[in-house]
């Protein structure tokens, strides 16, 4: 039986600067004034079209993301906030994050963003190093961006993430190893720390750089994640990495398969109906010009088949470190735990998994081949 999940709220903010190489998000190069009043009022529309996917649940988080969100004004994004909080109401602790890039920030401006309502900055950085940040197409340098972490720290937010790639064209593992160094002694209390890939439809995808190889790549990951151990950043998802209490809680909703609204160009949300035994994903009108200009903002509803929930949830959950409560399974899916007792007992034997009579539990090779282990419950 299908129990309603927490309820998150992603909202999609599609402008930067100008797009990087690497980029597969559906965000556009800034061209001209923004259209920031329009834009926030469209965004209301949209998810008031939403609302009767709520079914009485208060906000357990929101994510403001892009594109570049920080191209708005502190004064755009209160606006947003104060008009999410009229139609759905928030958790006396939600937590709101807000992605915002060096190079597009007027540092006075963090305090802003924090008074107009953000608990929780996300800064993209990607490298410490200027040759790879020209590389990624990046607009800021290293100065601006240990400025940032600074700012971060003295605008009183409650947490702040810095995004670190590895797996860089032509990186060293002593520059690997340095961003990570870097990174860390700006003490932000949460990092996310990823390889890069490249994906279709990307510039890197039609004009490929020379990457590390599979044994570089490896060494960077295995030293890399014994650092950020020793400097206390607990990994609580395959690229997420956070000091004791500040995990990233609108990032773990959607990998326990959560619920969230997607409002904005283009923005996905995944909704759980218990009354109809449905789970249904949404995709709301992805270009900018079509979506200010919408009276209705879906595209696309579509219902996820009972017989790919299993699979769907699974994909999603086995990125958290944690155990997976098989009540969870039940409640997120609306199927029965033994639909996959003859995967778990399969990984179990290639020593993927195990289990107590509560839980199941990747064990660390469970964590290193998550590819191998979904093939289980094809």
């Amino acid at each position: 039986m299908l129990i309603l999940p927490p309820l998150s709220l992603y909202v999609h903010i599609p402008w930067c600067v100008q797009k990087c190489p690497y980029c597969d998000f559906n965000s556009h190069g800034q061209k001209g004034p923004l259209p920031e009043n329009a834009y926030i009022d469209a965004l209301i529309e949209d998810l008031t079209q939403d609302l009767q996917y709520c079914q009485g649940r208060k906000l357990h988080s929101i994510f403001i993301g892009g594109g570049t969100p920080s191209l708005f004004s502190a004064n755009s994004i209160a606006k947003l906030l104060t008009e999410v909080d009229k139609l759905i109401p928030f958790n006396h602790d939600i937590e709101i994050t807000m992605e915002a890039n060096p190079g597009t920030l007027e540092h006075d401006d963090f305090a802003a963003y924090r008074q107009a309502g953000v608990t929780r900055l996300s800064i993209g950085i990607q490298s410490f190093s200027a040759q790879k940040l020209n590389l990624l197409g990046r607009i800021h340098d290293e100065a601006e961006a240990e400025n940032a972490a600074k700012h971060a720290h003295s605008a009183n937010y409650n947490s702040f993430n810095l995004d670190i790639m590895h797996g860089l064209p032509d990186q060293s593992f002593d520059e690997a190893m340095f961003d990570i160094d870097k990174a860390t002694s700006l003490n932000p209390p949460h990092l996310s720390w990823y390889q890069l890939t490249i994906e279709p439809n990307t510039l890197f995808h039609s004009k490929p750089p020379q990457l590390p190889n599979d044994e570089s790549l490896w060494h960077i990951y295995e030293q890399g994640q014994q650092k950020l151990a020793n400097l206390g950043y607990q990994q609580y998802e395959i690229s997420a990495y956070a000091k004791p209490g500040y995990q990233c809680r609108h990032n773990i909703n959607y990998w326990q398969f959560g619920d969230y609204l997607g409002i904005g160009c283009g923005a996905h949300g995944k909704i759980t109906l218990p009354n109809e035994d449905r789970i249904i994903r949404t995709v709301k009108i992805k270009h900018p010009k079509g979506y200010l200009s919408a009276k209705s903002y879906m595209f696309e509803s579509t219902d996820v088949e009972k017989d790919d929930r299993a699979l769907e949830y699974l994909m999603n959950r086995f990125r958290l470190i944690s155990p997976i409560p098989k009540s969870e399974f039940e409640g997120r899916t609306g199927l029965d735990r033994d639909l996959i007792t003859g995967g778990m007992e399969t990984a179990k034997k290639k020593e993927l998994v195990t289990e107590t009579e509560s839980h199941w539990i990747l064990t660390s090779k469970g964590h290193m081949f998550v590819n191998e282990l979904l093939t289980l419950f094809f």
